[in-house]
């Protein structure tokens, strides 16, 4: 899915732009217990309640590409024969209706789930979009395609804190507790995906709140197959890498200057509007290195990079750098500044000391109090 289309799936979370007319799920505590199960219908709640569950599902679709969306792909084995999509399968073609695959299916999340000592609530929906078409003269018709997916995502649930709260009976504040509090959700996916505006069921979307954990325990549940490593371990790697192929004396010049092309591309990017992130080769990569750090550093950077990500894989640019920010760190010393001032930064050697210069000619606020330098 690219990002147009995740924009028109999100459009329906709403109470009255979707078919959702039953929200299901269980609320589980530490011990992985089922404390309650949720049946609501839609239509029977209040229309604060029914934003609030929506807004919890619509989270599932936030985030980037590549970072907190990340695509599972099934094999076409597992397609035509295998429990985890049997079991995702059934659920859809049920709408969630049947008791006994939901409890199979709150099973293996609860035993593959660990939020260390936080309850939570694991919350599904169906969905049924009457894909529109537009027509050469802009209007928009039935298409025929009937996009049928369920969302499921798992939010942590806190005990609320003691407040002050208002009670206007009395004209008075009273100290008073919050009761257990649902959070945005940790994890969470969308199956089948929405792929060219249509139905592909051999792929599903996952999303992570963090881009650090690869919840491998999970997609080994639910899906049963390889996740793409985290955008987090992605720039680690990467960022290994390079150091690697420039040596140890890689210059400063050599990773600025990697850092500056890389935000050309993504600029370049931005500005042709292209849905999909994009995603780099190792040959790609490898040219970056090599005009900022020669042949050899090029050459050392995608033979480390096949060892960790594979001979043909496609990077996302986006995970490999911070491509808002540039971060400098010297002994106990930290600057931070946007990337896109990079070029400001120069390194000098005054009288057999090394320094990082930046430019003070438009004056200089310390503490917030200008001063002169």
């Amino acid at each position: 899915m690219n990002q147009k289309e995740l924009r028109e799936i999100r459009r329906r979370f709403q109470p009255d732009r979707s078919s959702i007319t039953h929200l299901y799920g269980c609320y589980v505590n530490s011990n992985r217990e089922i404390i309650s199960e949720l049946d609501e219908a839609v239509g029977l709640l209040t229309k604060e309640e029914a934003e609030k569950y929506f807004a919890l599902l619509k989270k599932t679709l936030s985030g980037a590409l590549g970072r907190n969306l990340l695509d599972i792909s099934f094999a076409t084995k597992q397609v035509m024969d295998s429990d985890e999509h049997k079991l995702l399968s059934a659920l859809r073609k049920t709408e969630l209706q049947d008791a006994e695959l939901r409890a199979q299916f709150y099973r293996s999340v609860i035993d593959a789930v660990d939020l260390e000592d936080s309850n939570y609530l694991l919350l599904l929906a169906f969905d049924a979009y009457d894909v529109p078409h537009r027509a050469k003269d802009g209007n928009l018709d039935d298409s025929g395609e009937v996009y049928k997916y369920l969302t499921c995502c798992i939010c942590p649930v806190k005990s609320g804190k003691a407040e002050l709260g208002y009670a206007p009976e009395d004209k008075r504040f009273h100290s008073s507790v919050l009761g257990q509090v649902v959070s945005a959700p940790v994890l969470g996916f969308l199956f089948p995906t929405f792929d060219e505006r249509s139905t592909n069921i051999y792929n599903a979307l996952l999303y992570t709140r963090s881009t650090e954990d690869d919840h491998q325990s999970f997609i080994d549940a639910v899906f049963h197959t390889e996740v793409p490593m985290p955008a987090k371990r992605q720039r680690d790697v990467f960022s290994e890498a390079l150091a690697a192929s420039l040596e140890k004396e890689g210059s400063f010049e050599a990773v600025q200057a990697v850092q500056e092309q890389l935000n050309a591309r993504l600029e370049l990017h931005k500005e042709a509007k292209e849905p999909e992130p994009l995603t780099l080769s190792l040959d790609e990569l490898s040219e970056i290195v090599e005009n900022s750090g020669g042949q050899a550093a090029a050459e050392e950077l995608r033979k480390r990079c096949e060892e960790e990500f594979g001979e043909n894989a496609r990077l996302d640019a986006e995970n490999l750098m911070d491509s808002k920010r540039m971060s400098i760190e010297s002994g106990e010393i930290k600057i931070s500044l946007d990337a896109k001032l990079s070029y400001l930064i120069e390194t000098r050697e005054i009288e057999g000391r090394k320094y990082l210069l930046i430019p003070a000619d438009q004056g200089v606020l310390l503490n917030g109090i200008p001063v002169e330098t």
